[in-house]
C-alpha cells in the first residue's frame, strides 16, 4: 500500500473527532451522576452495596471509552482520510448540438414520403437515437421560432419534444429562418465554443433573413451546418384544415402552390458560417454526413489533463467505527461469578 502524501480531503470535519466525544463524555459524566442520585434516594449505603456489588465499574468504564473511540473514528472518517495517489483523466462529452427543425406548412409537401416533417423527425430521432454525443437541443420553427427542449443529455426528453412537433406547433405562419438562428444562438450562448448548430428545412425563408443573420451569428462563433428537406422538383402542399378535411394549399390568386427545395439558400447560410450543406436523403443520410463533418472539427470526446488525486481510506475508520460498536455491545457490565463470590 502507497503511505505517501497523507492529508484529509475534508479537513473541516475534524472538529467533531474532538467535539463529539467531549460532548458525549460530558453526557456519560452527568448520566452516571444521575444514576448515583437515583440509587442514593432507594437504600441506605450499605444494603445499596450489597445490590450494586454484580456491577463492575471498570466494563462500564470501557464500554464509555469504546463509544468515545467510535464517536471519534465517525469524525475521522467524514474528514476523508486518504494516503497514496491515483491519476485520473477526465473525458468530457461529445459537444452541444443544437438541432432547428423547420414545421411550417411547405414541410408537408410529400415529395419526401410521408411528407418532408415526418422524414426529417424520423431522420433525426435516428440520428440522436444512435450517433448522439453530448447535449442535444431542439428549435422549432415557422414564422417564429420556439426553443422546444433546452439543451439535455436526456435523449428520451428530446425525443419526446421532437414528436410533439407538428405544423401546428407555431402558430405564427411563415418561414423566418433569421428569427430561428437567433433562438438557436440564445439557447447555446452558455455552451464552448464552436457552437453547432444543425437547420433542417426546405429553404422557403419568406422573411429573407437568414443568410443575413448567418453572417452575424458567425462573429459570434456560431456554425451551422444546414440540411435539405425536400427536392428541386418540388410537390404540392397538403394540409388539414379547421374541418378536419384534407385541402391543397392555394395563394391569394387561387393557384396551387408548389414548394421546392432551395439549396442556394441553404448553402450560403452554411458558408457564411463556417458550416456545410447536405441534402437529408431519402435515408436520413444527410444527418450522418454531418456527423463525419463534426468529427473533422474535433468536437468528438477529448480527454482534460491527467490530474494526480489522493486514494480514499476513509472505510478504514469506518471499519474501525463498526469494529468498536461491535465490541462495545458484546461487553457486559457484570462481574464474572466467581468475582462476586470471592
Amino acid at each position: 500500500m502507497d503511505f505517501s502524501h497523507p492529508h484529509f480531503a475534508e479537513p473541516q470535519w475534524l472538529w467533531l473527532t474532538l467535539a463529539a466525544p467531549l460532548l458525549l463524555a460530558a453526557l456519560q459524566g452527568y448520566s452516571a451522576r444521575a444514576r448515583r442520585r437515583q440509587l442514593a434516594r432507594m437504600a441506605v449505603p450499605e444494603f445499596l452495596a450489597a445490590l450494586t456489588r454484580s456491577h463492575s465499574p471498570a466494563r462500564y468504564l470501557l464500554k464509555n471509552v469504546l463509544l468515545l473511540l467510535a464517536v471519534a473514528g465517525v469524525g475521522l472518517a467524514l474528514a476523508r482520510p486518504q494516503w497514496g495517489e491515483q491519476t485520473e483523466i477526465s473525458h468530457l462529452y461529445g459537444q452541444d448540438t443544437l438541432f432547428i427543425l423547420d414545421c411550417s406548412r411547405s414541410m408537408l409537401a410529400s415529395d419526401l414520403a410521408p411528407s418532408r416533417l415526418q422524414r426529417a423527425k424520423l431522420a433525426l430521432r435516428d440520428y440522436v437515437q444512435h450517433r448522439g454525443r453530448g447535449r442535444v437541443g431542439l428549435v422549432a420553427c415557422a414564422g417564429q421560432a420556439f426553443l422546444q427542449c433546452p439543451l439535455t443529455y436526456d435523449y428520451a426528453a428530446f425525443q419526446d419534444a421532437l414528436a410533439a412537433v407538428d405544423d401546428q406547433a407555431i402558430p405564427v405562419p411563415g418561414t423566418d429562418l433569421g428569427r430561428a438562428l437567433d433562438e438557436a444562438s440564445r439557447a447555446l450562448a452558455k455552451s464552448r465554443p464552436p457552437r453547432l448548430c444543425v437547420l433542417l428545412t426546405d429553404g422557403e425563408d419568406l422573411e429573407r433573413g437568414g443568410i443575413r443573420a448567418a453572417q452575424t451569428l458567425a462573429k459570434q462563433g456560431l456554425i451551422v451546418f444546414t440540411i435539405g428537406v425536400g427536392t428541386a422538383a418540388g410537390a404540392e402542399i397538403q394540409f388539414t384544415n379547421e374541418h378536419g378535411q384534407r385541402e391543397t394549399l392555394r395563394d391569394r390568386h387561387g393557384e396551387v402552390v408548389r414548394s421546392r427545395l432551395d439549396e442556394a439558400t441553404l448553402r450560403a447560410i452554411a458558408q457564411a458560417t463556417g458550416g456545410a450543406y447536405f441534402p437529408l436523403g431519402p435515408l436520413g443520410e444527410g444527418l450522418a454526413r454531418v456527423q463525419l463533418a463534426l468529427a473533422d472539427l474535433q468536437t468528438g470526446p477529448a480527454s482534460a489533463p491527467a490530474r494526480k488525486l489522493g486514494v480514499d481510506r476513509f472505510h478504514w475508520p469506518v471499519a474501525g467505527v463498526l469494529a468498536l460498536l461491535i465490541l462495545e455491545s458484546l461487553i457486559g457490565t457484570r462481574r464474572r461469578l466467581r468475582d462476586i463470590n470471592a
